[in-house]
């Protein structure tokens, strides 16, 4: 992240003619978006309310400049890496470019249970055989379910595949390579998973990479589970640098190309004008506010807030107000933020993520995460940057490392006793109630850090953490979510938003459209969002 130019994308004096686009919202759709259209020719201005680019694919630091420490908020891995991977493959198509660092090829994911671990592998065949080296009495449940996860792949490479592909050629494709995924596309993981096995010990390792939706099994969509696994099966990777580096990439290409970048500049509304979307009115800056107007709108906040503020109830159509009141979010997180001095390898700590659960009741996890109105995590996430990136200077000072631990909560304001009309203000930070319960989950997070590395905890020398309420002030996300809407069968492929909206001019991109969730989500929605805009308007990628 460079601070000159974070810095001068605050300052940068606002469009003083109409551009071709005005895209709200500088998170990975949002910046893919304006890449692909500027490099196209096209006039675009991005508007955030944060003071820097990125959304959940930014980073932070803390500490003097001779004792900092660095970390990322919402990217801790990313899978399909490799030549030709989906990532690098966006990048390509505006000139840019990263370098990915592998994770542990044997074990880029390390579950761990009360009684054992169990290391998820880099492919489908080691996979398979790991299952069956753990579960040798299980072989036809784990071979159902990798058989499904194998057609979920090939019909998702046929989809992806260049060409225009007719409904009867897909329809086809689904019969020919798609059995199971015909018969459970409307179905979620747990009916799959009844079909399969009711060993709970390995349904719990099948879905010990569930933190990655958000959703516990008798909600998420089969389907998404299914291509969420196939996605690291592909080889799972860190972007040397930090996830901060993707963002920097893709707003240098946006300025290169003539588009502007405006930070701390949120968006009060979308001008709607007989019935299409012209530009955007920002909140009031030093005093004041402005329009700019705009041949195209993209929205790339939160999809909820879109339709009810941005739009609003007097210019969206009342069925997609109901429809947007009706949306199902994703999970929330806290995030607990470390520098400690232990020697992490010496502990048994690997270039691998660890999912630690209490036992193997995956439901529970979820609907258990709060029991009579009080916040109690049954397991975390952690993972370390400074292990997954050694050899970048930065992520933490010589002799230390630096740790990121995560858990799924409740999303709601109300959870966390705040008020949702103070969030913006940050005036629930300091409220006595509000702080106690965030330093008890934070306790929870570095005891559970200890208890995998025993010694650790005593070796903290810098701790801080962030709640869902604290993610809604940054990202203004619906119930404090990085996930989007959540992924339920209802809410997933066709029955999920599209990208060109009812209202004539206004587009939508971001983790809550067709593309999915996550990173790797997030990048092509802003993609195909570009390719729809720029017909358009009579543009070429």
């Amino acid at each position: 992240m460079s601070l000159p130019k974070t810095q001068a994308r605050t300052r940068a004096p606002l469009p003083d003619a109409p551009v071709d686009v005005a895209i709200i919202g500088c998170g990975p759709g949002g910046l893919t978006a304006g890449a692909y259209l500027a490099r196209a020719g096209l006039r675009v201005a991005l508007f955030d309310q944060h003071y820097v680019a990125g959304g959940c694919m930014t980073m932070f630091e803390r500490g003097r400049s001779d004792n900092r420490y660095r970390f990322d908020v919402g990217l801790h891995y990313i899978g399909d890496c490799g030549p030709g991977g989906e990532i690098p493959r966006i990048l390509a198509g505006v000139d840019r470019a990263v370098t990915y660092l592998p994770m542990d090829q044997d074990g880029f994911d390390t579950l761990v249970f009360p009684d054992f671990q169990f290391r998820i592998p880099v492919g489908h065949d080691a996979y398979r055989a790991r299952l069956l080296e753990h579960f040798p009495d299980e072989k036809k449940g784990i071979d159902r379910y990798c058989r499904f996860l194998r057609e979920v792949e090939a019909i998702g490479k046929r989809m992806e595949a260049p060409g225009k592909k007719s409904a009867l050629g897909m329809l086809g494709s689904v019969a020919l390579h798609g059995r199971l995924v015909a018969r459970y596309q409307n179905a979620t993981i747990e009916t799959f998973l009844d079909s399969c096995t009711q060993n709970p010990r390995l349904r719990a390792v099948l879905l010990g990479q569930s933190g990655d939706y958000g959703l516990p099994p008798s909600q998420v969509s089969a389907l998404l589970h299914a291509g969420l696994a196939n996605h690291y099966f592909a080889g799972a990777y860190y972007p040397k640098g930090g996830g901060q580096v993707i963002s920097d990439e893709l707003a240098d290409a946006i300025e290169q190309a003539g588009g502007s970048l405006h930070l701390r500049c949120g968006i009060e509304k979308v001008l709607v004008e007989g019935g299409r979307a012209v530009g955007v009115r920002t909140e009031p800056r030093r005093g004041q506010q402005h329009e700019i107007r705009a041949k195209v709108v993209l929205s790339n906040a939160d999809l909820k807030r879109t339709w009810l503020e941005l739009v609003g109830v007097e210019h969206a159509p009342p069925e997609q107000i109901t429809k947007a009141r009706g949306y199902t979010m994703g999970g929330a997180i806290f995030m607990t933020f470390l520098g400690v001095t232990a020697d992490l390898p010496a502990l048994g700590m690997r270039n691998s993520n660890y999912w630690c659960f209490d036992d193997y009741d995956m439901e529970a996890f979820y609907t258990e995460a709060m029991v009579d109105g009080v916040v109690r995590p049954r397991g975390c996430y952690i993972t370390s940057t400074s292990f997954k990136d050694p050899d970048t200077a930065g992520h933490s000072p010589e002799g230390a490392h630096s740790v990121e631990i995560m858990s799924l909560v409740p999303g709601q304001a109300s959870a966390w006793g705040v008020d949702p009309a103070v969030i913006d203000s940050g005036k629930y930070r300091k409220d006595p109630a509000y702080v106690a319960l965030k330093q008890r989950i934070e306790d929870d997070m570095i005891r559970r850090l200890d208890a995998l590395f025993p010694g650790t905890a005593e070796s903290v020398v810098f701790r801080e953490s962030a709640t869902p309420v604290t993610h809604t002030r940054y990202t203004r996300a619906s119930e404090g979510t990085g996930y989007g809407l959540g992924a339920t069968p209802e809410q997933f492929l066709k029955r999920r938003p599209g990208y060109r909206t009812v209202i004539d001019g206004l587009y939508v991109c971001g983790a809550s459209t067709r593309s999915g969730h996550g990173i790797v989500g997030a990048m092509k929605s802003g993609h195909n969002a570009a390719k729809r805009i720029a017909r358009e308007l009579g543009a070429t990628l």
